[in-house]
């Protein structure tokens, strides 16, 4: 049975954290209905947190805008979700624990109107965003489809991400972004690099004029860009992603070659990450294989 995963991508613009979320639902709904098909529906990052002004303005800004995990806003948007039927990624948000730290936040929310998962962003775009970073990684579940990882916008260029979130399972990356900066060419080297040394999908989601410069991205495990939006205005990405296709890939290779999910064999010895204070080793990357079946 082929494990099909309907998408639906939103670049747009971010929302001031005073919108009335019954706007954002109303328009969520009207994409559904002409898009029944899709299973998640992913929107950049900050997209109902956006602010503007100098560093201090937008620091106190993003502050003022941050709840914690189980505020209004975050049981709002589970409601959302479960009257709609959908997973939905709403972009990123303001995060505020129980010690006023604030973090740059990506909650998941089931179709049944639950957060089943949320992931602080790791890799804060420093010294610009005064985000405290994110100290574990997450992947979740999609019963009968397979399983999905989160990473946030400048976290794709730490290698370290995306292939820790590869031995944790995840077939798909989600990715989303507010890259407002000319380094998005780039980004999207990065996007086809870690699709390639990871054997995954990523989904990654920027924000359109004036909070970013769009050019949102599907890649598949092999690197190919299966969608691009071309610019920087509004617009929508859909896809159907087939997981199974990852499958594929690992088993066979890239372009029928290049298996690195198959490299050692059991009389290897460790390669010594020195630098990570650590190793990669073969008896352990075979276990990491074997688990991700």
């Amino acid at each position: 049975m082929n494990r099909y995963l309907p998408i639906l991508a939103v670049q747009a613009g971010s929302r001031s954290p005073e919108t009335n979320l019954d706007e954002f639902e109303n328009e969520l709904n009207e994409l559904l209905t002409d898009f029944p098909h899709a299973k998640m529906v992913i929107y950049p990052e900050i997209h109902l947190c956006g602010v503007s002004g100098t560093p201090d303005q937008r620091t106190e800004r993003l502050f003022a805008a941050a709840e914690p995990m189980n505020g209004p806003r975050m049981n709002r948007l589970a409601a959302i979700a479960g009257r709609l039927g959908v997973w939905l990624l709403p972009g990123t948000v303001c995060e505020l624990d129980e010690n006023r730290k604030l973090f740059n936040s990506m909650p998941c929310f089931s179709p049944e109107g639950s957060l089943i998962a949320s992931y602080r962003k790791c890799f804060p775009w420093r010294p610009f965003e005064p985000y405290t970073p994110g100290r574990d990684f997450t992947v979740f579940n999609m019963r009968g489809i397979g399983r999905i990882g989160l990473a946030v916008c400048y976290d794709i260029w730490f290698p370290e991400v995306v292939r820790q979130l590869a031995w944790m399972g995840a077939e798909v990356i989600v990715n989303p972004a507010q890259t407002s900066t000319c380094d998005r060419a780039k980004e999207l080297v990065l996007l086809q690099a870690n699709a390639i040394c990871n054997q995954v999908y990523i989904v990654s989601v920027n924000a359109a004029a004036p909070s970013g410069t769009g050019q949102s991205v599907i890649v598949d495990p092999e690197g190919n860009i299966r969608i691009q939006l071309p610019g920087e205005t509004p617009g929508i990405m859909t896809d159907v992603l087939n997981l199974d296709e990852v499958d594929r890939v690992r088993k066979y290779g890239t372009l029928g070659l290049n298996r690195m999910w198959s490299q050692f064999r059991e009389d290897d010895t460790p390669l010594e990450l020195s630098v990570y204070d650590g190793r990669m080793d073969p008896e352990r990357w075979a276990m990491h294989c074997k688990e991700k079946k």
